[in-house]
């Protein structure tokens, strides 16, 4: 890294149900969405973290992880869902219907 090479400011940011991490950090503008995991030390708080299995995206929006991230971007690791949303939304309907049921 040169003496004069520029830095940008992101954020990197994974969570849990009962547990959230955010980092600010400071990296050489060119890295990447995964280096900047990386350089952030979420993984070490969180070894569930696989870089080869977790997604990640910026700002709401899925990335590959050797995405070049721009001054102020939101990096961000997301776990993989335990549950089918469309499931989810199908169990959520059927115990909405049977509560609807016993009140009439």
């Amino acid at each position: 890294m040169g003496v004069h090479e520029r830095k940008i400011e992101i954020e990197v940011v994974y969570a849990l149900p009962e547990n959230q991490i955010m980092r600010q950090i400071t990296v050489p503008s060119g890295t990447t969405a995964r280096q900047a995991v990386e350089l952030s030390a979420i993984i070490d708080l969180f070894p569930g973290i696989d870089l080869a299995h977790n997604k990640l995206g910026i700002f709401g929006r899925l990335v590959k992880p050797e995405a070049v991230l721009r001054e102020g971007d939101r990096v961000e690791i997301y776990r993989p869902l335990m549950v089918d949303p469309k499931e989810s939304r199908r169990r959520r309907a059927k115990e909405l219907k049977s509560i609807r049921k016993t009140e009439t």
